[in-house]
Formats: C-alpha cells, structure tokens, sequence
C-alpha cells in the first residue's frame, strides 16, 4: 500500500487546508497517510528563510493571498478566518501534538483552534482548554511538552523534513519524491498511483 509522508506545522493556513483533505484523499487513493507534525519555523531557520514570510511580500501579494486562501476553503467546503496576531508561536502546540497519544485529533483540534476560532494557541491555557474540548488527555500532554524526549522528536521530525528538502508546508513525499502545496494534491495522488514524473 502506497505511503504518503505528510508534513505541517498548524502555523499554516495552507497546511490546515490540506490536513482537512487528508481523509478523504486516503480513502479516495487507498494510501496510508503518515503525519508528520514539524517546526515550520525550525525549517526556516536551517535554511535560512525569513521567519515571517509575508513581512516580505508587497502589500499586492499579501492581498492576493488572503484572497487565494479564502478561495481554497470554500473551494475545500472549510471553515475559515485568518486570525488576528498571525503568525503565532507554535513549537508548545506541535510539541502537544508529539506529546499526544491521538496526535491526528490534537492537530485536528489545534487548527480549528487556530483557523476557525482565532484562538491563541501559544497560550498554555489555551491550549489546555483545546485539549480538553477535543477529549485529550490536558494534563498528561502539557506535563510532557517540556521534557528532552518530546523536544527531540518534534526536532527529529524537523530535521527529517528539511533532510527531505521540506521548505515550506503542506509538503508530501511519496517515493522520494517531494510535492509541496494543498494546491498539488492532484500531483500527490498520481505518485500514490505510480506516476514516475520526469
């Protein structure tokens, strides 16, 4: 069965656009999914981007994607508000995720939280509260996100994607083969399908 290596940071709106898909696509292509939550800001980081993308768009582009960003969810039928404060710091959100024992079900929740409700998930107490709604076990993950072995396998999984020449998110290898962007699913699903691209 075809594997697809998934990788995103809730910090990215384009990245919660794709993970909504993520279900259907693997029922759809039969694939196993494998997530792979990261530091989006950690790639950045080893390969030298700016931390904040957008601060170095013109106002032109920064408009058009706001505009392309409300197009994709209601063309992905998804709820959507750009929050006020983006970006936010992620790494105790994504640590949660690691932290986690149903890791899809705290991403899930992270990024209603995150691109729905416009809530501030670098906030401790926000962020028990999402964890809490979404059934997880608050005080079990908040008492992990601070210990060597969660900071090292959100830092593994960090450096595997930019090993993987991850330079953004959402990015899925199959095969080796890196495809970036929710806009590109269509592109994932022919790898899934044994495309061998030139």
């Amino acid at each position: 069965m075809p594997t697809v290596d998934f990788y995103y940071d809730v910090v990215c709106p384009y990245a919660y656009l794709a993970f909504t898909q993520m279900p259907d696509f693997a029922q759809r292509t039969g694939a196993t999914i494998n997530y792979k939550p990261m530091l989006l800001g950690g790639v950045f980081k080893s390969i030298d981007a700016p931390q904040v993308p957008m601060n170095s768009m013109p106002q032109s582009k920064q408009q058009m994607n706001l505009w392309d960003l409300h197009r994709w969810a209601e063309h992905f039928e998804q709820p959507f508000k750009f929050p006020n404060g983006h970006p936010r710091r992620t790494v105790e959100a994504m640590r949660a995720v690691h932290a986690s024992s149903d890791p899809i079900a705290t991403s899930q929740a992270l990024y209603a939280a995150y691109w729905v409700e416009g809530l501030d998930v670098a906030n401790r107490d926000v962020l028990r509260s999402v964890l809490e709604k979404a059934n997880q076990d608050s005080e079990t993950i908040l008492s992990k996100i601070d210990t060597p072995e969660v900071k090292d396998s959100l830092r593994t999984t960090t450096d595997e994607a930019v090993a993987a020449g991850v330079f953004g998110v959402p990015a899925f290898v199959v095969n080796g083969e890196l495809i970036w962007g929710q806009d590109r699913l269509h592109f994932v699903e022919k790898l899934v399908k044994g495309w061998q691209p030139a």
